[in-house]
């Protein structure tokens, strides 16, 4: 049974940030199934280290609490403002490009969850069309039918496997901006956290690339791809247009700004995740670096 851990008398208006966070994460323990250690082990952290940031003696990273969001099925802006839509760092994702969820609880069930994971990660590794449900069914240790009951097609794999690389973006420019009050840092910050790393980063950007190749194809898939795009592309202006107001940007119009970078950043991406000669991640940065020096701070 779950708990209501979204209740506002959760976190009452004389508490800090820290102390409010520290409430909805052991309230979201309370309501998930297992101990406090099992908890612990399914987001990777030591059970001390957990212990110790429900304490306060220790605060939750940014990647630990990316974790907890991803595990308990919330998102960092809920565990540090107490709502998915609550003003903050970064633009909001619209209603469909969010993974759908029990919409009593606002979670998914640990099933889905795994399922969609899984999904993703072959996805990321082999290729769309090189994936099967019978292929995820195997690598889940389940049936074809337990597969079907979550996601009736496979574009609807697809297309929860965007909303996935939605979520965690989000999730993880909140967890790392949040603290971060200069735009010039902030936008920096940003394009380290686009940057197409090994890992994580890398596999969110193959399921963007297999996204784009589909949306060119069907379009169908447009609109929520459109909604998944913009939350980016918001996110980029307001970072800007911040940077305008704290007069550390000079540039002049934050909307052709905004396309101008988030297309070099596509680009760029692209020649690094296809292996073109010369083409890194340090390449990479070193031209967005340079592109947001002359462009945005100097305004040129």
């Amino acid at each position: 049974m779950y708990c209501d851990y979204r209740n506002p008398a959760l976190a009452s208006p004389g508490m800090d940030e820290t102390d409010q966070l520290r409430t909805r994460v052991r309230a979201l323990i309370r309501s998930l199934p297992g101990a406090q250690r099992e908890f612990a082990a399914a987001i990777g952290l030591d059970e001390t280290k957990l212990s110790k940031a429900l304490n306060g003696t220790r605060r939750f990273s940014p990647h630990e609490l990316v974790r907890v969001a991803e595990y308990s099925g919330v998102t960092v802006n809920w565990l540090l403002n107490g709502s998915d839509d609550a003003s903050t760092v970064t633009a909001v994702p619209a209603p469909a490009a969010r993974p759908e969820s029990d919409p009593a609880h606002h979670t998914q069930s640990e099933s889905r969850r795994r399922i969609l994971e899984t999904a993703w990660e072959l996805i990321a590794e082999r290729g769309y069309h090189r994936v099967r449900i019978s292929d995820i069914a195997k690598a889940c240790g389940t049936s074809t039918a337990a597969i079907h009951y979550h996601f009736p097609s496979k574009t609807e794999v697809l297309n929860e496997a965007l909303r996935r690389n939605v979520k965690l973006a989000f999730d993880r420019q909140v967890a790392e901006l949040h603290a971060v009050p200069g735009a010039h840092d902030r936008l920096l910050k940003l394009v380290e956290l686009q940057l197409p790393a090994a890992g994580l980063l890398r596999a969110e950007w193959s399921v963007w690339l297999q996204v784009w190749n589909e949306v060119a194809l069907d379009p169908a898939l447009r609109s929520l791809y459109t909604d998944s795009y913009d939350r980016w592309h918001q996110t980029i202006r307001m970072t800007i247009r911040t940077g305008q107001e704290q007069g550390v940007f000079r540039v002049a119009d934050p909307e052709a700004a905004t396309g101008q970078l988030t297309a070099l950043i596509d680009g760029l991406g692209i020649q690094v995740l296809t292996g073109r000669p010369g083409s890194t991640v340090a390449t990479m940065r070193a031209h967005l670096h340079d592109f947001i020096e002359r462009s945005i701070v100097k305004g040129a």
